[in-house]
């Protein structure tokens, strides 16, 4: 795992269990997918604008291991590093740490790509962002 750029505190909300009294597994995506556009967001990065300007991010592959699971009413924190693997794909590394203890829930590491016109092109709108802010891609 790389070193985590940005976090964003989150609690989780009674809806989200299931009848064990733990967050659904399927919930994790969404508490990941929250922290990576608050990130992008951070960063200087909309995914509206981009998909104004005929730009999507897809993803390709998510993994997550699962270490322990949230109850209602946590309070965790979702960290988020980026970088790119080869000349096309990007990487979010990400993990989710109960605030209370600081146990780790979850890490996981979420592949994609962007299209323009449904075709892959270079992350380069990440890198120009990035370098302003001295950041390696």
């Amino acid at each position: 795992m790389m070193e985590y750029v940005f976090e964003t505190e989150m609690m989780t909300r009674d809806y989200e269990c299931d009848l064990q009294g733990i967050v659904n597994n399927a919930v994790y995506q969404n508490y990941l997918e929250h922290a990576r556009h608050e990130f992008l967001h951070d960063v200087g990065l909309d995914f509206a604008e981009l998909c104004a300007e005929g730009i999507d991010a897809v993803v390709t592959r998510i993994e997550i291991d699962y270490k322990f699971p949230l109850r209602p009413r946590d309070v965790f924190v979702v960290k988020v590093g980026m970088s790119k693997q080869g000349r096309l794909r990007f990487v979010f590394d990400q993990a989710i740490v109960r605030k209370s203890d600081q146990k780790l829930i979850i890490e996981a590491r979420v592949t994609g790509v962007l299209t323009r016109a449904g075709r892959p092109v270079a992350p380069d709108v990440f890198t120009e962002v990035f370098a302003a802010k001295g950041w390696t891609f």
